[in-house]
C-alpha cells in the first residue's frame, strides 16, 4: 500500500470514527438520532470503506454494525438483535423471491454455455461484427431488447457478449459499465418492465400508475442522457479517466487491468458444440421474455383485469421466478430434443448457476440489510422534512429533487427505495396534474438512477460486475467519472426544465451538451498525449 494511501486510509477512519463518537454522545446526552442526517450515516460508511478497501463484503457489514448500534442507542445486545432481525433475516426473507430468480437465472446461463450456444452466438458475431465500435453497439442494442428487467439484463447481456467483446479486445471495465449503463436507464423508460411496475404502486387514487409513469418519460433527462453518452463516446473511439487505462491495457491484450477480489464469480467456461446454432441462442431467451412478461400480468391479475391494469399492480418478486423457472424447464427439454446437453450435465447446470450466483446473493443480502438498517433511523422523515423547507423554490424544485434522490440512492444503493421515499413527497408538493408535477417525478426516478449507478453498494452495479465477470471495485471506479458527468448535465436540463417547461427544448441542450463535453475532453486528452 503506497504511503499516500495509508495516509488517506488514516485520516478517513479518524474522521469516521470520531463521527461515531459524536453520534455516541448526542445518544447518552438524551438526543434521539431517529429521523435525522444521522440516519445517512450508516450507508456514507460503508461507501467510504468501500471505495478505501476495495473490499465491499466487510465495508458492508460494518455499516450495518454502525447502523444497528445507531438504531438502538449503542445498547450491545438490541443491537445485536437488530442486526441479525432486522437486518439480516429480514433481508433474505423480503428478497427472497429475487434469490430464487438470481439462481434460476444463472443455472439459465450455465445451460446455455454447456450447450455451446453462447459460443455459437460469439462465432456468429465474429463473422458479423468486426470492430470494437460494432461490438459496443451490438452489446448496447442487445441491452436495450432485454428491457423487462435490469437483473435479468445484467446477467445476460453479460453472458452472451463476453465472447464478442473479449475478442473485439474491450477491457471487461467497459463491458460491465456497457451493461450497466443500458440495464437500469432503459427499464427506467420501459412501459412494460418490473420498474414500471414498481413506480406505478406510487400513484395517487384515482389514477393510473403506468400513465404517470409513461408520462414522466420524456423528462428522465438521466437515462435518455445516458444513451447519448453512449453513443458518442463509442462512435468517438474515446474514454477518459480510469476507463482510458483499462482500455489501453485491453488493447495490449489486458482484459481485466485488476484482478477480481477472492470470492467474486469465477470465470465461466462456455463450452463450443458443433450441434449448436444461433436459434438455440434466440429461442430460450425470447421464451424467458415471453413467459416472464405472462407472469408478470397473471401474478398482476391477469389479462382479465386488463394487460395496463395487471402489469401495474404485479409483484416483480413472485412474476419473475414464475416466468424463469418455466423458461428453465423449457430449455432443459428443448437442448435435451436438439442433443447439446445431457438430462445429467442439465442438471449440473443448476448447481452451476447457484455457486454462480453465491457472490451476488451475499452482497445483495448484505446491501439490502444496510438499507434495513436506514428505515430503522428513518431516513424517509429526515429527507422529508428538508424537501418540505424547499418547498418555495418552485422552479428550482425538479433540480433539488433529482439531487436528492441522486444522493438517497447513492447512499443507500438501491433505485426502488429512493422512489419509494420520494414519489410520495414529490406528489404532495407539486400542483396535482401539473407538468411541474410530471417534471418533478421524472427527476425523483431520474436522480434515483443516477444513484444506484453510481453506488458500490447498488444491485444492479453489482449485477453488472457480476455479468461481465470484472472486479467490482474497478467497475466503480470507471463509470463514476461517465456517470458524474452525465449527471450534471441532466441536473442542467433539470434546471432549465423547471422554468421553461419543453422536453424538446431540454432533450436538445442535453444532448448538445454531452457531445460538447466529449470534444472537449478529447480535444484536451489529445493536447496532453
Amino acid at each position: 500500500m503506497s504511503k499516500k494511501k495509508i495516509i488517506t486510509t488514516v485520516i478517513a477512519a479518524a474522521v469516521l470514527l470520531g463521527l461515531l463518537i459524536w453520534a455516541l454522545v448526542q445518544v447518552l446526552s438524551g438526543a434521539s438520532l431517529v429521523g435525522t442526517a444521522w440516519s445517512l450515516f450508516p450507508p456514507l460508511v460503508a461507501i467510504i470503506l468501500a471505495l478505501i478497501t476495495k473490499e465491499a463484503y466487510s465495508s458492508l457489514f460494518i455499516g450495518i454494525l454502525v447502523g444497528g448500534f445507531m438504531a438502538c442507542d449503542f445498547k450491545p445486545i438490541q443491537s445485536m438483535d437488530s442486526v441479525i432481525s432486522d437486518g439480516l433475516i429480514e433481508a433474505v426473507s423480503g428478497t427472497a423471491g429475487i434469490f430464487v430468480f438470481l439462481v434460476l437465472l444463472g443455472a439459465v446461463v450455465a445451460l446455455l454455455n454447456k450447450a455451446g450456444v453462447s459460443r455459437a452466438f460469439g462465432d456468429w458475431a465474429s463473422k458479423h461484427v468486426k470492430s470494437k465500435v460494432g461490438a459496443s453497439l451490438a452489446t448496447f442494442f442487445f441491452g436495450v431488447l432485454i428491457f423487462i428487467d435490469d437483473y435479468f439484463n445484467c446477467l445476460t447481456v453479460g453472458a452472451v457478449m463476453k465472447p464478442v467483446t473479449d475478442k473485439a479486445g474491450i477491457s471487461r471495465a467497459k463491458l460491465a459499465y456497457l451493461i450497466d449503463a443500458t440495464a437500469a436507464p432503459v427499464c427506467m423508460i420501459a412501459p412494460i418492465s418490473s420498474w414500471a411496475a414498481a413506480v406505478s404502486e406510487y400513484a395517487p387514487e384515482g389514477e393510473s400508475g403506468l400513465a404517470m409513469f409513461i408520462r414522466a418519460i420524456p423528462y428522465n433527462f438521466y437515462s435518455l442522457l445516458t444513451f447519448v453518452f453512449i453513443f458518442a463516446i463509442v462512435l468517438m473511439k474515446f474514454d477518459f479517466g480510469p476507463m482510458r487505462q483499462h482500455e489501453l491495457n485491453a488493447a495490449k491484450g489486458d482484459l481485466f487491468t485488476v484482478a477480481r477480489a477472492e470470492g467474486e464469480a469465477e470465470e465461466v467456461e462456455i463450452a463450443s458444440n458443433s450441434r449448436a446454432k444461433l436459434v438455440d441462442l434466440i429461442l430460450p431467451i425470447v421464451v424467458l421474455i415471453g413467459i416472464c412478461v405472462y407472469a408478470l400480468v397473471h401474478v398482476g391479475g391477469g389479462f382479465e383485469v386488463g394487460f395496463i391494469t395487471a402489469f401495474g399492480d404485479t409483484d416483480a418478486t413472485v412474476g419473475l421466478p414464475w416466468g424463469a423457472l418455466i423458461a428453465l424447464i423449457v430449455t432443459i427439454f428443448y437442448f435435451a430434443l436438439r442433443k447439446l446437453v445431457s438430462l445429467k450435465d442439465a442438471m449440473a447446470c443448476i448447481g452451476k448457476g447457484f455457486i454462480a450466483m453465491v457472490p451476488a446473493i451475499l452482497i445483495l443480502t448484505l446491501a439490502t440489510s444496510l438499507k434495513n438498517m436506514t428505515g430503522l433511523l428513518e431516513s424517509d422523515a429526515f429527507v422529508e422534512s428538508a424537501l418540505a423547507n424547499a418547498g418555495a423554490l418552485h422552479g428550482f424544485l425538479p433540480a433539488i429533487v433529482f439531487l436528492v434522490a441522486c444522493f438517497i440512492a447513492f447512499a443507500t444503493g438501491t433505485s426502488w427505495g429512493t422512489f419509494g421515499i420520494l414519489i410520495p413527497i414529490v406528489l404532495a408538493i407539486f400542483p396535482a396534474g401539473s407538468t411541474l408535477g410530471v417534471i418533478g417525478m421524472s427527476a425523483c426516478l431520474a436522480g434515483a438512477v443516477c444513484g444506484d449507478h453510481c453506488s458500490p453498494i447498488s444491485d444492479t452495479t453489482i449485477m453488472s460486475s457480476a455479468g461481465a465477470e470484472c472486479n467490482h471495485i474497478a467497475h466503480v471506479s470507471t463509470q463514476l467519472p461517465y456517470a458524474i458527468t452525465v449527471a450534471v448535465i441532466s441536473f442542467v436540463c433539470f434546471l432549465i426544465a423547471g422554468f421553461v417547461q419543453n422536453v424538446y427544448l431540454c432533450l436538445g441542450v442535453g444532448a448538445v451538451l454531452v457531445i460538447g463535453t466529449l470534444f472537449v475532453a478529447k480535444k484536451l486528452s489529445s493536447r496532453k498525449a
